[in-house]
């Protein structure tokens, strides 16, 4: 800048010197041909000197560089020239030597080298002619796709897999003309995938996940599962999920194994087989803990004939030597097999928790109140009303229309396939204003309910909240453990009490609810359950903080201390020389009442414990309900839509498994 200013000034001061000289011929205008062109010819030669001067800069080698069109020249200094890239985005500077555009095109290289560079035609300038193609001012999106075509087609294909499994879209998408617009728009999408390569793609990304399945358990000691048997579009179909904590991160994971289709009758026998192909298919058959089922008389059976008899270690090596050896035909067991003989082994066996709560609240309780002379009357009376509601406002779109003018809301109607449907449906009602439901069934031309009957509808409500609440905690996944069901139970138990003293109509119901046919009949077993206890013990938000007898306190603990001491091998008790001064007998006690003594409730407090951890792992890998495989079935009903009947049985596994288990999308952001 400082050479450019002088070369400027010395031009200036040149045609200063030329209009001194020429001054008085102008005034007295007795110029001659002669002086005209002598002051031409000192004009000519000033303004030659100064161009020549700022042109015979460093930059002359970067003017005639043909790649000069990519740059916009900005300074020098000294003999370096400074400009600025017109493909990269923001206003960074570059330097370069005067006499070597090597820095340039190093930067062209290594940050534009997918862009094919076009050397500028010969006899042009620095770019700023308006004819020549003009260079981006904003980096092309191809820029950022790094890597090769393949690769970038490999990312394009398992974004379009992973948006037809997530949103249940038909494999047929891929052939539709609107959606084959919008990935041509995709830089580095050179090949679009038909309806057929497309399956076979969904196909290799199925055996991957599978594979990737065994693996996961081939690494867990632990695993539980749910099934159930599900009809939609005059199919049946068995769904098994999986379920386990992580040793490492002590968080629940799940997984959907299977969703087959299951032809002719819904025998004992058929289950049993079909949950054990499945089981032995992910090689975890040793590994299931426990299967959690409804309480449906076919699944009890099949675990009930196929169960693995349970056999105490006391009794093991007590008649060895009074056994006879019993010699077999192994051609009669060929010829003949029988039901036990198939070498079909079922784990243990736990009914879902929410579907025994829910039959106590359907069946149970409607059964009690009908009975009792108290409650029979406006029981009957006031379900009858309410049901009438639900009809008339299901049924009719005048009817419907009336309560949204009242209430701006619907109201709910009962569903005999939905836990807590029916209690929903009432507490809807009994929430609305009286003077609003009168004008309602005013409308509607219904009878109107009597303050008795609304009376006794909220007592009913207040009293079966506690069992709502519960059910909705032991239908969770990621936060819920089979240590919480006897946490659950009684507080439930305890809650329903409490509402005893405020009830004037429907007196007796808090304890018909716990004692006389509900929670302690049905839960008879899970209350004096050992497995039970200990799972709330391990779990460290619960510990013995749910338990109200001490008695009871010091028979968990004792529990766990002997739970403790199975997981020592017996081999390193052998050498007692090594381990005397441990006293392994003392320390356990030791270590699990430091361990109830802790006030965190986080899972990580396990780490410090590893005793109690395995035993967490093994109890706590349950979940209470067979709620997930049931999520898996609503899921089944979105993939299988009337428009998708002629879906095989096969696909509609293979997308259903994909779709619960994420498999795609978890690929797509690794």
């Amino acid at each position: 800048r400082e050479k450019r200013n002088h070369h400027f000034e010395h031009s200036y001061n040149s045609f200063s010197f030329l209009h001194l000289e020429t001054s008085g011929n102008i005034a007295t205008e007795n110029w001659s041909p002669v002086h005209v062109g002598l002051a031409m010819t000192r004009v000519r030669c000033v303004v030659w000197a100064c161009l020549k001067n700022i042109m015979a800069e460093p930059k002359a080698s970067f003017l005639s560089w043909k790649y000069a069109h990519y740059f916009s020249f900005v300074e020098q200094k000294e003999r370096n020239v400074y400009v600025r890239c017109n493909l990269c985005l923001g206003t960074k500077t570059l330097s370069a030597a005067a006499n070597s555009n090597s820095n340039l095109l190093k930067h062209l290289g290594t940050q534009h080298a997918t862009t094919k560079l076009v050397a500028k035609a010969s006899g042009s300038d620095t770019g700023t002619d308006d004819t020549s193609p003009r260079a981006p001012k904003q980096q092309r999106l191809s820029s950022f796709l790094r890597g090769s075509a393949t690769a970038i087609q490999a990312k394009v294909n398992q974004v379009i897999a992973g948006y037809i499994v997530e949103d249940m879209q038909p494999i047929s998408t891929v052939e539709s003309p609107a959606f084959r617009r919008i990935i041509d728009l995709i830089p580095g999408a050179t090949r679009q995938m038909g309806r057929k390569t497309f399956s076979n793609y969904l196909e290799s990304e199925y055996t991957k996940m599978e594979s990737e399945l065994k693996q996961t358990f081939e690494g867990l000691s632990y695993i539980s599962t749910t099934a159930d048997i599900w009809t939609g579009h005059n199919r049946s179909f068995m769904g098994v999920t999986a379920h386990w904590i992580n040793p490492a991160t002590l968080q629940r994971q799940k997984a959907a194994l299977a969703c087959k289709r299951l032809k002719g009758r819904h025998t004992y026998d058929v289950i049993a087989s079909e949950i054990d192909q499945i089981h032995s298919l992910y090689r975890v058959s040793t590994k299931v803990t426990t299967t959690v089922t409804d309480n449906g008389s076919n699944f009890v059976k099949a675990f009930r004939v196929y169960q693995q008899e349970q056999r105490n270690d006391s009794d093991d090596d007590d008649d060895h030597d009074d056994e006879e050896i019993i010699f077999t035909d192994v051609a009669e067991i060929l010829d003949n097999p029988t039901e036990t003989e198939e070498g079909i082994v079922l784990p243990p066996h736990q009914r879902c928790a929410s579907h025994t709560l829910n039959l106590i609240s359907c069946n149970d309780i409607d059964k009690w109140l009908l009975a009792n002379p108290g409650t029979k009357a406006v029981y009957r009376s006031s379900t009858a009303k309410c049901m009438a509601i639900w009809n008339k406002t299901s049924r009719s779109t005048v009817a419907s229309e009336v309560v949204d003018d009242v209430l701006s809301k619907k109201l709910n109607v009962p569903c005999s396939t939905r836990w807590n449907s029916f209690y929903d449906a009432v507490s809807r009602i009994v929430e609305i204003p009286a003077t609003d439901l009168s004008a309602i069934t005013h409308s509607l031309q219904l009878k109107c309910l009597s303050d008795k009957e609304l009376h006794f509808l909220k007592e009913y409500c207040a009293t079966m909240k506690p069992l709502t609440v519960v059910l909705d905690i032991l239908q969770g996944e990621d936060s819920c453990h089979y240590g919480t069901l006897l946490p659950a139970l009684e507080t439930l138990m305890s809650k329903t009490l409490e509402v005893k003293d405020s009830l004037t109509v429907a007196t007796g119901l808090p304890e018909a609810v716990v004692e006389v046919r509900a929670i302690k009949v049905r839960f008879a077993c899970v209350l004096e359950s050992k497995d039970a206890m200990l799972a709330a013990a391990t779990l460290p938000k619960f510990k013995l903080r749910w338990v109200k007898e001490q008695w009871k306190k010091e028979m968990i603990k004792g529990m766990l201390v002997a739970e403790c001491h199975k997981i020592t091998p017996e081999n390193n008790l052998f050498f007692g020389f090594y381990i005397s001064s441990l006293k392994p007998q003392t320390t356990l006690p030791v270590q699990v009442l430091h361990y109830l003594q802790t006030a965190d409730t986080s899972m990580e407090i396990l780490n410090q414990f590893p005793k109690i951890k395995e035993i967490c792992l093994r109890k706590n890998a349950a979940l209470p309900s067979s709620a997930p495989v049931e999520r898996l079935f609503s899921l089944g009903s979105l993939v299988l839509s009337p428009k998708r009947n002629r879906l095989s049985d096969k696909r509609f596994e293979k997308l259903l498994l994909m779709r619960y288990n994420h498999c795609i999308i978890t690929a797509i952001f690794l």
